[in-house]
């Protein structure tokens, strides 16, 4: 039987929630990750550093007995952060902002209307070693949902390297061969996150035989040659750049399964097994620790976590459905079906 050992990974981009939601699914993340950056898109969004704190104090009362699970904290950006923001963030020791363009996924209705009027905001954050987190899609209706992602990269995201090119940048969950290519071409202040199901899968998982709701995420799933080359950027010669981030995000199948279906993806109940599945399949297993619990950590100027866990690889049923407060159930990804690995707890 074939076994696998690790450095614990992180999770560089996860979606808690909170109240009863947040305690349903933060015992699968904690129980493999050694910390993980937490998306500040809640309602309202965490916008101050008194929001930080307050989310912080709820995530780590609502951890298991003895954990040692560390949640990272970010703010959301808005029209109406500033520079003295930034530096209190610094102060609190909150390692991110968060871009999410006004009306690109859940809650990010308070997002940002117009980026370059926010460019003091950004110098400040090179300045003080503030990461930046993209959500990297312009929202013009005008746009294909399918190009939103290479059309904000010519539109926002080379101009904001042009202007501030100290600042360290995440370009979050990218999906197309285009943002592996601009990463990969960038200095080495710019990096990326990427999830499983944009390595497991493409828009026809999404479309073929009828719409799957629980594959509806955002950005959306593109085309099979985007997915082949998002494995090849995270396993080939520059995958120092890229790191595990899920972007789980969790929604009661209620929400998901009907008419305005919500975008999202929960795979936070087995995260690194899915990705072991693609480095396995891409004969790369040697470079998911590399990937899992390295990169990110090196990016994020933070320790590599002390401990360990151990992969086999043993098919693993995945629970159909998982409590989620009040009566609600989520589905996770690859619910009722398997996973080829198995964490060794």
């Amino acid at each position: 039987m074939q076994t696998l050992t690790i450095i614990q990974p992180d999770d560089m981009h996860l979606h808690l929630r909170d109240g009863e939601a947040l305690k349903a699914v933060l015992p699968f993340t904690a129980r493999q990750m050694g910390r993980a950056v937490i998306m500040p898109n809640l309602k309202p969004p965490v916008v101050s550093v008194a929001d930080a704190m307050a989310y912080k104090a709820r995530i780590m009362d609502a951890l298991p007995p003895n954990s040692t699970f560390e949640p990272l904290m970010t703010l959301y950006l808005t029209d109406k952060s500033t520079p003295e923001l930034v530096r209190e963030a610094k102060a609190a020791g909150i390692v991110a902002f968060k871009l999410y363009p006004a009306g690109a996924t859940t809650n990010s209705d308070s997002g940002v209307t117009d980026l370059f009027k926010l460019m003091p905001v950004l110098q400040e954050m090179a300045k003080q070693g503030v990461l930046f987190l993209v959500h990297g899609e312009v929202t013009d209706p005008e746009v294909d949902i399918f190009d939103r992602e290479a059309v904000f990269i010519e539109r926002v995201m080379k101009p904001v390297l042009q202007q501030v090119p100290d600042l360290k940048v995440v370009f979050e969950h990218i999906t197309t061969a285009d943002a592996a290519r601009l990463v990969m071409e960038a200095g080495d202040n710019v990096a990326a996150s990427v999830t499983p199901q944009h390595l497991l899968l493409n828009r026809n998982d999404l479309l073929v035989g009828g719409v799957r709701p629980h594959r509806y995420c955002l950005p959306v799933l593109k085309r099979e040659s985007h997915r082949k080359a998002l494995v090849e950027a995270v396993t080939g010669d520059n995958a120092h750049k890229f790191f595990l981030g899920t972007d789980s995000a969790p929604h009661a199948r209620s929400l998901k399964e009907n008419a305005c279906g919500c975008a999202g993806m929960f795979s936070a109940a087995t995260a690194i097994e899915l990705y072991a599945e693609v480095f396995d399949k891409a004969g790369a297993l040697d470079k998911l620790e590399a990937f899992a619990s390295k990169n990110g950590a090196r990016f994020y100027g933070l320790p590599e976590n002390p401990r360990s866990i151990t992969l086999i690889k043993q098919p693993c049923p995945v629970e159909a459905a998982i409590p989620f407060g009040d009566g609600e159930v989520l589905v996770p990804m690859r619910g009722g079906e398997q996973v080829a690995w198995t964490v060794q707890y």
